[in-house]
């Protein structure tokens, strides 16, 4: 069964010792290891990371806990996400976890103006419009310099592999939700990034039927 789509529980019956305000995601226990442990062998040690769509913020304490030598940016478009991740951060206590920031991939006047070495995007192209993946190859485009990464992870259907049941269930269910979502076709993505002079180079299966994908940047 993929990850499903990250819906927050609030403090009230998310994972023990969460703090005030912070929001829960279920999956991001299941897939933090298998994620750093893709992150930890191919980012640079002191990596200046952006990630996109932090959502409750788990992942971004437990990235910059297991990252030392990174700089971990987290951002948000939602102001209760937003308070979420401020909460984790205020009690994590990270040096290397930076204030979160209001983004929004489809809003090029609210991207950052600085430089990253990579971008992290986990579980968002399949539950926002497409319109959102347009959005984040042109800011990974943006703020990567040359041979940067752009990291995605989520399921995804691939033409010579056929379909996981429990994926097709997932995407049928994810357009009940909203017909601009669902799985993505890797190829599309690919050809998304390539658009924007990212580079598909590397591709690993994980647990519960989920991709991670990393992109470079043409230098």
């Amino acid at each position: 069964m993929p990850d499903a789509a990250p819906g927050m529980s609030s403090d009230t019956d998310a994972a023990a010792g969460a703090p005030p305000r912070a929001l829960s995601s279920p999956s991001a226990a299941r897939n933090r290891d298998p994620i750093l442990a893709v992150l930890r062998a191919r980012l640079p040690a002191a990596a200046r990371v952006l990630e996109v769509a932090s959502g409750a913020g788990e992942h971004a304490v437990w990235m910059a806990r297991g990252l030392p030598g990174a700089s971990w940016r987290p951002s948000d478009t939602a102001a209760e996400a937003l308070a979420s991740i401020a909460a984790w951060r205020q009690a994590a206590g990270l040096p290397n976890l930076l204030t979160p920031i209001r983004l929004d991939a489809m809003d090029p006047a609210g991207w950052p103006k600085e430089t990253f070495d990579a971008v992290v995007c986990i579980n968002m192209i399949h539950i926002s419009p497409w319109a959102a993946a347009e959005g984040l190859m042109k800011l990974a485009e943006a703020v990567l310099p040359p041979g940067g990464l752009l990291y995605l992870y989520g399921p995804y259907l691939e033409a010579q592999t056929p379909p996981a049941p429990s994926n097709l269930a997932f995407n049928e269910d994810l357009k009940r939700r909203n017909p601009e979502w669902g799985l993505r076709r890797l190829e599309d993505v690919a050809a998304l990034a390539a658009r924007s002079g990212l580079k598909l180079a590397g591709r690993i299966e994980m647990p519960a039927n989920n991709l991670s994908l990393w992109f470079e940047k043409a230098g």
